[in-house]
C-alpha cells in the first residue's frame, strides 16, 4: 500500500516536483504565497509574519546554505499549521532531532511540527523512500550522497533514513556532559538504551574530548561501550562519526541483527 501523502508533500506534487534537485525551496514558498528574505536576525534565526494568503519569511543571512534551507521549510510548517499565530524561532527550535522519551509530547509542540513538515517538503517520502530502498547496509557513505542530493544535512537525511524501519541502527549525539539525543526506529528493542556518557574506548569519545578525527571508516566496538546492558558483552556494534557546528559530535550506530531477537 503507498503511503498517503502528507501535506507537504502534496505541495510538491502539486508543482510537479519528482526529483530531489527539483525542490527549490524560494519557488515552493511562493507557491504557498510566502516571499522569502535573508537579513541578520539578532533575536532569533527565522520568523514568519503573514496576513490572509500572504507571508513573508526571513531568516537569517549568515546561517549556513543547507541551515536555511531547512529553516525557510520550517517556517512554511508554521504557515500551514499556526497561520495566524505570531511566531519567531530560535536556533534551538529548528531541526530539533526527538528523543524517544519525547515522541509522545511531539503532536502539540508546534515547533516541532514544523520540524516535521520542513523534513516531508525537503526529504519527501515518495522521492526518499525508493531511494533509500537501493541502499542495503546505511552508512556514513550512503547517508552522504544522499544529504548531497537532497541538500540536507547529514542528521536530518539518517533520521528519515531510520524512519523507515529498515535499518538496525540509530544514531546518537553526544556533547562533553553527557547524551543529548538519540533516535532507533521501532524495530530496535527498547532493552538497547545508550549510555548516558562516551567510554574512553569508543572512537566517538576521542573524536568529542581529544579532538581527534571523525573516523574514515566503520569502526567496531564492543556493545558494552554503548550500552549498560548486562546482554551487550556477547555483541560488536559498528560506529560512525560525524562532528555537528555547534562541538557535539553524532554517532551512528549499527547493531548486530541478532540483538534485535533477543
Amino acid at each position: 500500500m503507498t503511503p498517503r501523502l502528507t501535506a507537504a508533500e502534496q505541495a510538491l506534487q502539486a508543482l510537479g516536483i519528482t526529483e530531489p534537485e527539483e525542490i527549490d525551496i524560494e519557488v515552493i514558498a511562493l507557491s504557498l504565497g510566502a516571499k522569502v528574505k535573508y537579513r541578520q536576525l539578532e533575536s532569533c534565526e527565522a520568523r514568519i509574519v503573514g496576513q490572509a494568503e500572504r507571508a513573508i519569511i526571513t531568516v537569517d543571512s549568515r546561517a549556513a546554505p543547507r541551515r536555511k534551507r531547512f529553516s525557510v521549510a520550517h517556517e512554511l510548517g508554521h504557515w500551514h499549521r499556526h497561520r495566524g499565530l505570531c511566531l519567531t524561532c530560535r536556533t534551538q527550535d529548528i531541526g530539533r532531532p526527538l528523543s524517544d522519551g519525547r515522541r509522545e509530547r511531539a503532536a502539540g509542540n508546534p515547533e516541532l511540527q514544523a520540524d516535521a513538515y520542513a523534513s516531508d517538503l525537503l526529504l519527501p517520502g515518495y522521492i526518499f523512500r525508493p531511494m533509500i530502498a537501493e541502499v542495503d547496509r546505511l552508512t556514513l557513505s550512503a547517508v552522504k550522497t544522499l544529504a548531497d542530493r537532497f541538500e540536507t544535512s547529514m542528521t536530518a537525511t539518517t533520521i528519515r533514513a531510520l524512519s523507515t524501519n529498515r535499518f538496525p541502527s540509530m544514531l546518537v549525539c553526544h556533547s562533553q556532559e553527557g547524551m543529548r539525543w538519540f533516535r532507533r526506529p521501532p524495530l530496535i528493542p527498547d532493552r538497547w538504551f545508550p549510555r548516558p556518557d562516551l567510554l574512553p574506548e569508543s572512537p566517538s569519545f576521542r573524536a568529542l574530548f581529544k579532538g581527534g578525527p571523525e573516523p574514515g571508516q566503520p569502526a567496531k566496538v564492543r556493545a558494552s561501550y554503548w550500552f549498560d546492558n548486562s546482554m551487550a558483552e556477547r555483541f560488536m556494534v559498528t560506529e560512525q562519526t560525524f562532528r555537528l557546528p555547534d562541538g557535539k559530535v553524532t554517532t551512528l550506530l549499527t547493531l548486530d541483527p541478532k540483538m534485535l531477537d533477543l
